[in-house]
């Protein structure tokens, strides 16, 4: 069957009329490059006249994301033919040229051979250095991405005292090696997707081959190849796509900037998601209770984590129930307080104007304005924004008589409470869900506060999470997981993985530990 060959500057279209072939010659094909780029500045071209060869080479790459080190003393030598090496054929042919280059991109990493100006585009955008050949309709395309990255250095938002002060950086493939790090095995699984149908984002899954469940990781590779959307800038974007509930105020998919963090999660049957151009690592299936985990617990003695841990959960009942709880109270059950505390909350209140509920609204909004100011502002400044801002307003409207001082120490002490939460979406959800709590204790008091619980609760064990139970191992009830949702076990006994979480490889450590002990031996 004759080859479809038409020689020009747009070359031929492939079936369909979606794909510009490239044509024969080299001209042509940077022409057409240029035209699709806007003829971009930071796209670089060098065309060379080699020795030991009448054909024509040009290598193509933009400036800013290739290595420029690796283009200038590799790329550029090789093709330049000065030592001709020993038992190679004759390069007096563009084919003979055409495999030599191929053998050099090999020598570098990546060699892929392209055979339109979409894939020679797409290419280039990469990071990839382009070789094009007088009289091929194909290129070479030879793994050079590079350019300015930021170094590994310690996380920010999620600190530990004790572990690895390791954190994910921008590029996905420093990413990625930083888990491989820790886990080395052959069983370490990865594929990407192109995502974003104009930012043609890198994103990966990570998982444990035998260990993470077929079923879960074909649904989340679905989940990826179905998604239909122009841009993906950050991580966030896979998380609200792939989320099963769109509207629950929940996050069902955990995040994390820890590599030592996703090892952990990995090795228990979990899924890693890596978007190339974020430092933020996303992790599903994902429960309730890791969200109040910390990667510290596991360096730590049983016993002091799981004190710290039980801490934590406390934090979340202030944080979330102080306000509302102090406010029903107050309105509707002062029987609850005792009379001689009673008494000095009335006249602490003697000469505050505002109802119970309008000044916890106000504290809490004042609150979360210094909050967010903090967050905003340059570290140095909003440590000291949020410090000083803090205590000057709780002063001045205690003095003012606008708040009473009972009141300071409520929204003071839960505003500290959410801090201790280790994940900062739940904290969020958290902090939303404090207000609609002060708004039902307004109203309803405690019997409101009940019945919202109630209506929490059933949201909460509906909830999935890539089709796992987002309140397992509690809803439902696996006894065996019970050793790591509200403590610690000692790692003697912490032998097997989630139940829900994965279902080939259950059991993480066989045989006895060192040190386990039974039977008095």
């Amino acid at each position: 069957m004759a080859k479809q060959q038409t020689d020009g500057k747009n070359g031929s279209k492939e079936d369909g009329g979606k794909k510009t072939k490239l044509a024969a010659q080299i001209a042509p094909n940077l022409d057409e490059v240029r035209a699709r780029l806007g003829n971009s500045p930071e796209l670089i071209t060098r065309e060379y006249e080699l020795l030991y060869t009448p054909v024509k080479v040009a290598i193509i790459y933009m400036d800013g994301i290739t290595d420029k080190a690796l283009v200038e003393d590799y790329i550029n030598h090789a093709m330049s033919f000065e030592e001709l090496p020993s038992g190679t054929v004759p390069l007096e042919k563009a084919d003979s040229v055409f495999e030599y280059m191929k053998v050099i991109a090999h020598n570098i990493g990546k060699e892929k051979v392209v055979k339109d100006v979409e894939g020679l585009i797409e290419a280039l955008i990469s990071g990839d250095t382009v070789i094009l050949i007088e009289g091929i309709r194909e290129a070479v395309s030879a793994s050079t991405a590079g350019g300015e990255v930021r170094a590994v250095t310690e996380a920010t938002t999620q600190v530990a005292i004790r572990g690895s002060k390791e954190s994910f950086t921008e590029t996905i493939s420093t990413n990625i090696a930083l888990v491989r790090r820790i886990i080395k095995s052959a069983d370490l699984w990865t594929e990407t997707f192109k995502v974003g149908n104009v930012t043609r984002t890198d994103v990966t899954i990570m998982y444990m081959h035998g260990i993470a469940s077929d079923d879960t990781v074909a649904h989340l590779r679905k989940e990826l190849k179905g998604i239909d959307v122009d841009s993906i800038l950050e991580s966030g974007y896979i998380e609200q796509i792939i989320e099963e509930n769109k509207f629950s105020p929940f996050p069902t998919i955990y995040n994390t900037e820890r590599p030592d963090s996703v090892a952990g999660n990995l090795l228990d049957g979990r899924i890693a998601i890596f978007v190339d151009g974020t430092p933020v690592v996303l992790i599903a299936p994902t429960t309730f209770f890791m969200f109040f985990h910390s990667v510290e617990d596991y360096y730590q003695r049983f016993d002091i984590s799981t004190l710290i841990r039980l801490l934590r959960f406390l934090c979340l009942m202030i944080s979330l129930f102080g306000p509302a709880v102090f406010v029903a109270a107050l309105n509707f059950h002062q029987e609850m307080i005792p009379t001689p505390l009673l008494i000095s909350l009335a006249a602490q209140r003697e000469g505050v104007p505002f109802p119970t509920f309008i000044e916890a609204l106000m504290m809490e909004v004042t609150f979360e304005i210094i909050r967010e100011a903090g967050i905003r502002m340059p570290s140095p400044i909003g440590q000291t924004v949020s410090i000083i801002g803090g205590l000057v307003l709780g002063q001045a409207a205690v003095q003012a008589g606008i708040i009473s001082p009972a009141m300071v120490i409520v929204v003071s002490l839960t505003g500290i409470s959410s801090f201790a939460t280790p994940a900062f979406n739940m904290a969020l959800t958290i902090r939303m869900l404090r207000f609609v709590l002060m708004i039902t204790a307004a109203f309803i008091g405690i019997y409101g506060i009940a019945v919202f619980c109630l209506i929490l609760i059933a949201h909460l064990c509906s909830l999935r999470s890539l089709g796992v139970p987002f309140m397992s191992p509690i809803a439902p009830l696996v006894t065996a997981d019970q050793k790591d949702t509200f403590i610690r076990w000692p790692l003697h006994f912490m032998t097997s993985r989630p139940r829900l979480v994965n279902n080939n490889n259950q059991i993480s450590v066989k045989g006895k530990l060192p040190g386990k002990k039974k039977n008095g031996n």
